[in-house]
């Protein structure tokens, strides 16, 4: 059976560099790395959220779980490929079923965000200072740096769409890690408070952006 395409975005030179098989090894342990990342990620940020009233904190750790689902659809791709259990038209049909189901959460995660960012400007309600939010923030900016770029190294590889997608979603991860850092820390150190939900606002958007990548299951050449 076989699944490699011809595609613009992949290098021949590097498709030959590494076999088939060993390609897919490494994106499963890249998958399986991604999961679990930011599985802990939500469940930190998710608590030093609701313990500092952060909604740009609040966002960023949903955004998590949802990444983390992402990747496990990304697992069952790849083991269904590395176990030839799938033509390549079903493997096709369910990578779309599959990208528009992540793209619908994300759709209402950024509704979410939105109204819940909109309310607290609205009200004046001032989030306190999270100085694990930071911390958990700042240690994302270098993590998602790296999945990113070896995403994108091996979605060249192996010629997948669905890999390439999926190293525009870490990479999207990596800009949301950075709007909450931003609002987070302006809060903190200058008692901007409002930075907060209006950095939540802008995750709001690069969520909306990442949702819409995801429907039409395109991705640009990074």
């Amino acid at each position: 059976m076989e699944h490699i395409r011809n595609d613009p975005c992949c290098s021949a030179a590097e498709t030959q560099n590494m076999p088939r098989s060993a390609s897919l090894k490494r994106a499963l342990r890249l998958e399986y790395l991604t999961v679990g990342w930011n599985t802990a990620e939500g469940v930190i940020a998710v608590s030093a959220a609701i313990a500092a009233g952060s909604v740009a904190l609040l966002g960023f750790g949903l955004d998590s779980f949802v990444e983390s689902s992402a990747g496990g659809v990304m697992i069952w791709r790849l083991l269904a490929e590395a176990r030839g259990r799938v033509t390549r038209h079903e493997l096709e049909a369910i990578e779309q079923r599959a990208r528009r189901l992540v793209a619908g959460s994300l759709f209402l995660l950024a509704a979410y965000v939105f109204v819940d960012a909109t309310q607290t400007l609205w009200t004046g309600d001032r989030p306190e200072f999270s100085a694990i939010g930071v911390a958990l923030t700042g240690v994302s900016l270098c993590a998602m740096w790296w999945l990113a770029r070896e995403k994108r190294t091996v979605a060249a590889q192996l010629g997948s769409r669905a890999m390439e997608a999926d190293a525009f979603q870490t990479t999207a991860c990596w800009w949301l890690s950075l709007a909450a850092l931003v609002g987070v820390g302006l809060n903190g150190a200058f008692g901007w408070w409002w930075a907060d939900p209006a950095a939540a606002l802008i995750i709001a958007g690069l969520i909306v952006k990442e949702a819409r990548e995801a429907w039409a299951g395109e991705s640009d050449c990074c």
